[in-house]
């Protein structure tokens, strides 16, 4: 046991008394909800009471509770030294000088390797946004929504002329999906403050829904992404079975809450459909409600008053409604679906394996090939596997050749694909999932 062993009192750390000297033993020890420890930097933290503050959410960094969470940290916190003023007053001590920087199956060279790259590419200055490109990416936004409402008050609100707007506003909805993302990441502007201000208001104004409901979703995705209970995004709430570890274990145990060797069929039914108009819309406004998010709130019924302002004279409340956002909803649903899931459904989804960073995040993504239309049809997300493992987007050049090479050098599969098969793995991937429940469910 480490000579600090004593300072176990969960979320009370006392940075009056001296610092201790800890085992890897000891801090994984310390890793449920009312007592979490993390290690940065061969730094021992106790996170029980600020995980609740996080700015970040308090899932996605007990997510890491008892682990070793350097890149992670490094991966979500641009300014480290800012983030500094809020680790000092949760130090508890330090690693003791014979254990291993990492813990568990972490492969010490590929992190070390890791963070030689993104020096490099600190360096080259890869991770300074572009502030002008993103602004002209909320110009075509907005031309787009002003095209849509001309169109109809110039030609009327016959079908031909509904459906064109319907079709122009879910451009200009998954556009806004896109440059929210990006602002999310804090990747634009230098300062965070910055990136958040207009975060909201593109998400909020833009599109009618939540900075931190977005936020404390998304960031758990990177943090562990395709591992099950952690990451939300495969939380499909038993109604797909993914990967090939659920559906053999649900199959074992007899679950069948849907027909999942038919789920590559109703998946055209149930995900595309249905994902943002009926429960991201739900869920967003129940989490901005439940948990106070007023100001999310606040921006959220700028985007409702604006777009009944300008089609309630044309189509009447309930036209409007029922028209051209139900039905700008769908189409943006299918865009947003298909797009996101291609670089990841197809990949390994599976239990928590506490593997190091550029492992999990290349298990669980793929890149599809870049071209002009792949990158403003995904918004650049085509580039999925550099943005996982390097919080980066296509704005300079993506060193891809060398993160290639990095993963060469250590057996890691890079995989690239063409943008009909990433969307095709999809189904395949969903079917060979249901296939796997099956065999389980009649034989095992």
């Amino acid at each position: 046991m480490g000579r600090g062993s004593q300072q176990t009192v969960p979320g009370e750390p006392d940075s009056g008394k001296a610092k201790g000297v800890y085992t890897w033993e000891e801090v994984q020890s310390h890793n449920s909800r009312n007592d979490q420890w993390l290690v940065i930097d061969r730094k021992v933290y106790n996170i029980t009471q600020w995980a609740k503050r996080h700015p970040g959410g308090f899932r996605v960094i007990g997510h890491y509770a008892g682990e070793d969470a350097t890149e992670a940290f490094t991966a979500f916190h641009p300014d480290s030294k800012f983030v500094q003023k809020f680790l000092k007053p949760l130090l508890l001590g330090e690693l003791a000088a014979t254990e291993p920087s990492q813990d568990q199956d972490k492969n010490a060279a590929i992190v070390q390797d890791f963070k030689t790259l993104r020096a490099q590419v600190e360096k080259q200055g890869l991770f300074q946004g572009q502030p002008l490109f993103f602004f002209l990416h909320l110009g075509h936004i907005v031309l787009l929504e002003a095209l849509g409402w001309m169109l109809v008050s110039m030609c009327g609100t016959g079908w031909i002329p509904t459906l064109l707007c319907s079709v122009i506003l879910a451009t200009a909805q998954a556009q806004a999906g896109w440059l929210q993302h990006d602002f999310g990441h804090l990747s634009v502007f230098k300062k965070s403050t910055w990136n958040h201000a207009v975060h909201k208001f593109v998400i909020g104004h833009l599109k009618g829904a939540s900075a931190n409901w977005w936020n404390h979703r998304h960031f758990q995705h990177h943090a562990k992404p395709n591992i099950f209970t952690k990451d939300p995004d495969i939380n499909t709430l038993d109604t797909f079975v993914l990967g090939q570890t659920i559906p053999v274990e649900y199959g074992i145990k007899k679950i069948k809450h849907m027909p999942y060797n038919h789920q590559h069929q109703y998946f055209f039914l149930l995900g595309p459909p249905l994902l943002i108009p009926v429960f991201y819309n739900f869920n967003i406004m129940h989490t901005m409600i439940t948990r106070r998010y007023w100001l999310d709130l606040a921006w959220a019924m700028t985007y409702y008053l604006r777009y009944f302002y300008y089609y309630a004279p044309l189509y009447g409340v309930f036209g409007s409604l029922s028209c051209c956002y139900s039905f700008c909803r769908f189409l943006e649903s299918h865009w947003f679906v298909w797009v996101t899931q291609m670089n990841h459904i197809p990949m390994d989804i599976d239990h928590e394996k506490h593997k190091d960073w550029l492992t999990i995040q290349l298990q669980s993504t793929c890149n599809i090939e870049q071209s002009f239309f792949n990158d403003w049809f995904s918004g650049h997300l085509n580039f999925q596997i550099e943005h996982h493992f390097l919080f980066l987007f296509s704005l300079k050049l993506v060193p891809y050749h060398a993160v290639r090479a990095l993963c060469e050098k250590h057996g890691i599969p890079y995989q690239e694909k063409t943008l009909w098969r990433g969307l095709a793995d999809i189904v395949t991937s969903l079917k060979t999932s249901g296939d796997l429940w099956l065999d389980a469910y009649l034989h095992k």
